[in-house]
């Protein structure tokens, strides 16, 4: 089970005062109220709920600043939400905590085509940023499942992917700069339009960093052209390991696809009934294979895909013909999710990454864990990259079952860094994976983890509770911040 750090009664009993503090700073952005606050209380991993002190909604860098720099100078923790499609408790609130909501930072702010860049504010969706270049033929390659909901500002918090990362790259490498406000209020840019930045690449370390170091404000990402042409492939299997043994020799091939997916029996099934995209129905395993590019170089790839898949026991090879066809392959796997919500009561989605040649191997030992724990998997995936996607069912009416869904998880995640992987691939660590994260990291390595979040938030007040299976107070690390020649924690003695 998921625990938070013990709420403080002290700031719970301010409440009233908290909110009105913040009022002052954002007047029409503040709820205070337990029925308006209660939508905040979950986000993607709605297993878990927790209601905040209050949600606080700006509209500009100066609220945000503000309210960080009141929330340092109070001891008020913080969780900093987008859209809330977080799948692994990133976005969950604190009791003592306020929520900082950035869904009014819906702008695009300037577009420039001739730099194939755009610079956006962090509540904007990321299909609002394709969107909004496709008439001059660019697009926003990153595309997580989620992509018509879950936020830029997200997106970065979790260094996201998609279907389509495999070629493209997750958020990191198609972020050039972003606008950080620091929980003491510091406003600071990382990064820039041009290529490369001197000094330390701390733009790379806060994108993926879940919210624990600062709140973007501002992001400016890479757009690209549009492909010249793009064709899927659709190709059965009858069995999981010649699918996954084929995914491993398509990449030593040396051919990278634009995307690489996988879903096993169960996912093709639910996804088919619910989208009727032509998924064939006695397919043991289902790969979407996609190649974009100069038309000549997509002709060479589809060929060379379909002849590694006949030699890999593939049983149904079906080509796009057209963009309109492409798009309904691509339309079963982006909705597989809510295809298995149709079948199942609950499901949890597990987020691990693993070695390719240890697909095969890895889904058995899934059915096999789910199987002990009494439940049912379906498995979707992000092939080419090894980012497994297995979606336990339950029943979260039966009791026992959501304990059995998170314990089948956990043995997951285990397996896949056991087979020399790690612990997520696109989803965050979050509450979800906190625990796990001395399975996958020495005591040395999270304390360094833990000195450079004290380098950026001196009190711990930024998303507390996640990410770290324990997080000592600055001062045990001797890593503090010292302003005005006032020490926090006044009382711990100094060696």
């Amino acid at each position: 089970m998921m625990h938070m750090p013990t709420p403080d009664a002290a700031i719970i009993a301010r409440q009233a005062e908290i909110a009105a503090a913040l009022a002052a700073i954002v007047p029409d952005g503040v709820i205070g109220d337990p029925e308006g606050v209660s939508p905040y209380g979950s986000d993607g991993l709605a297993m878990y709920r927790q209601s905040p002190l209050a949600v606080v909604l700006p509209r500009t860098t100066e609220q945000v600043s503000r309210v960080l720099a009141w929330c340092h100078a109070n001891a008020v923790k913080v969780v900093a939400r987008g859209s809330g499609t977080s799948l692994s408790g990133g976005a969950l609130p604190l009791a003592d905590g306020i929520v900082l909501g950035m869904s009014r930072f819906n702008r695009i702010l300037s577009v420039d085509y001739d730099n194939r860049l755009a610079v956006v504010q962090p509540g904007v969706t990321n299909a609002a940023v394709s969107h909004a270049v496709a008439q001059r033929g660019f697009h926003y390659a990153p595309d997580p499942s989620s992509q018509i909901a879950c936020s830029i500002g997200g997106n970065v918090a979790e260094n996201a992917g998609g279907v389509h990362c495999l070629k493209y790259g997750t958020t990191s490498p198609n972020l050039l700069g972003i606008e950080l406000v620091l929980i003491d209020g510091t406003v600071l840019r990382l990064g820039g339009p041009g290529m490369e930045q001197p000094g330390l690449d701390l733009l790379g370390l806060v994108c993926g960093s879940e919210g624990l170091l600062g709140v973007v404000t501002e992001a400016t990402v890479r757009i690209l052209p549009k492909p010249a042409t793009a064709r899927a492939l659709l190709l059965g299997f009858p069995d999981v390991a010649d699918a996954g043994n084929c995914v491993a020799a398509i990449i030593a091939s040396g051919i990278i696809p634009a995307g690489l997916e996988m879903m096993d029996a169960p996912a093709i099934r639910a996804a088919e009934d619910f989208v009727h995209a032509g998924y064939p129905a006695d397919a043991q395993a289902l790969m979407i294979a996609e190649a974009d590019g100069h038309p000549a170089q997509v002709d060479e790839q589809i060929a060379a895909i379909s002849a590694i898949a006949r030699a890999h026991g593939c049983n149904h090879l079906r080509e796009s013909h057209d963009e309109a066809q492409r798009l309904l392959f691509w339309a079963g796997r982006k909705a597989a999710f809510p295809a298995v919500g149709r079948i199942a009561s609950d499901y949890y989605c597990v987020d691990g990454t693993i070695p390719r040649r240890q697909l095969a191997a890895v889904l058995a030992e899934i059915s096999a864990i789910v199987a002990r724990h009494g439940l049912a998997v379906a498995n979707v995936f992000h092939a080419g990259d090894g980012n497994l996607h297995p979606l336990v069912m339950y029943d979260a009416s039966v009791p026992g079952q959501t304990a059995a869904a998170e314990a089948a998880g956990a043995e997951i995640l285990k397996a896949c860094v056991d087979a020399g992987g790690v612990l997520t691939g696109e989803h965050g660590v979050g509450v979800e994976k906190r625990d796990l994260m001395l399975h996958q990291f020495s005591a040395t390595d999270l304390d360094v983890q833990s000195r450079l979040k004290c380098a950026f938030d001196d009190r711990a007040l930024l998303n507390p509770g996640k990410l770290f299976p324990t997080l000592a107070r600055c001062a045990e690390t001797n890593a503090m911040h010292v302003h005005a020649g006032r020490l926090p924690f006044p009382d711990l003695p100094r060696f």
